[in-house]
């Protein structure tokens, strides 16, 4: 069969064509994924403010736990785990001072001594925090596995999607960190982790604010766990050296500030606001960190993980929180 000149010519023009529409939508979807989506947020305007709350009212109804539960530093039942109060208990008004209560100006307090129960005994730090719950409950649903209690990356296949409670997410909250621990181990002293997102074992991010003794002002900085494998650090503002000046733009305790974390796909975004400042973006591409596995489901947490197990039996750390919320797609809460 002959092919005639003018018909070959439109068959290596409709060829070059497909090649750049290809080319346009690769482009394309790969602008989607890298696209920050904390660029809406507003410079220095602090998240969830003005702060509707009531100071009269246990925790659990100033703000929505019912997609949470609390890890306490105690082990009341003797079991050698820290103790665990579960979503209802929490939504119904659950309050034991000095660890988790609201505060004089209705914020929900968290704090956390630097001796106390772990949550397992590979664990060497102990925590008030809350870990995220999407069965909102439900406990026939189980807590752990790429089930409906947990979220996954929108990375993952399909089918893991399809079994998952939500995929994707954003964790936002305003917090102003009380006290910090200032006895112990130089390199542990005043360490706090004060938001999370927790896979099977490792942590996509863990944020931090230190506050050394001899500095008025604190730091902000983020670790990225790859899966199985090291972390990598992130100054957001100073630094996470325990010899370091204080910063210039550095975070004094009683301080309100607003972080927000947010996944998309296998790309992380933290973003740091406080009042009169500029806002502060990280962004960390995720894709080749392991957390897109079929075995990979994830979890918030928030509250204060304390990351000094030395020194005075005394010690602690505190953090109070205005405003807190998750947000996923494909969960309706």
């Amino acid at each position: 069969m002959k092919i005639g000149f003018l018909q070959s010519v439109k068959w290596v023009k409709k060829g070059i064509w497909v090649v750049i529409l290809n080319l346009f939508f690769t482009f394309i979807a790969g602008a989607e994924v890298h696209k920050d989506p904390h660029k809406y947020l507003e410079n220095g305007k602090l998240l969830g403010y003005p702060f509707k709350l009531d100071a009269t009212l246990p925790p659990g109804e100033n703000f929505d736990l019912l997609d949470w539960y609390l890890t306490l530093p105690v082990d009341t039942n003797k079991d050698e785990k820290a103790d665990r109060v579960g979503e209802t208990f929490l939504d119904k008004g659950f309050v034991v001072e000095p660890l988790f209560y609201t505060a004089e100006d209705g914020g929900m307090v968290f704090a956390s001594p630097n001796y106390g129960a772990t949550t397992s005994k590979n664990t060497k730090y102990v925590r008030t925090e809350l870990r995220e719950m999407l069965r909102r409950g439900n406990t026939r649903i189980k807590t752990q596995g790429v089930n409906k209690n947990n979220w996954v990356f929108g990375s993952m296949h399909f089918s893991g999607q399809k079994k998952a409670g939500a995929v994707d997410g954003s964790l936002e909250a305003t917090v102003a960190v009380n006290r910090v621990s200032t006895t112990g181990d130089p390199k542990k002293v005043g360490r706090v982790i004060i938001g999370q997102i927790h896979a099977i074992d490792d942590e996509p991010i863990r944020l931090y604010y230190r506050k050394l003794p001899q500095n008025e002002l604190g730091t902000l900085y983020f670790a990225h766990e790859i899966n199985g494998a090291d972390d990598i650090w992130f100054n957001l503002i100073g630094t996470r050296s325990h010899t370091a000046a204080a910063p210039e733009n550095g975070i004094p305790l009683g301080e309100k500030f607003s972080y927000k974390i947010t996944v998309v796909k296998d790309q992380l975004y933290v973003t740091i606001i406080r009042e009169g400042h500029d806002n502060i973006t990280q962004h960390v591409d995720m894709s080749e960190s392991g957390y897109h596995r079929s075995n990979q489901y994830m979890y918030f947490k928030a509250g204060v993980y304390n990351q000094n197990n030395s020194g005075d039996k005394r010690d602690y750390v505190q953090a109070t929180f205005y405003h807190l919320e998750n947000s996923h797609d494909g969960y309706d809460y």
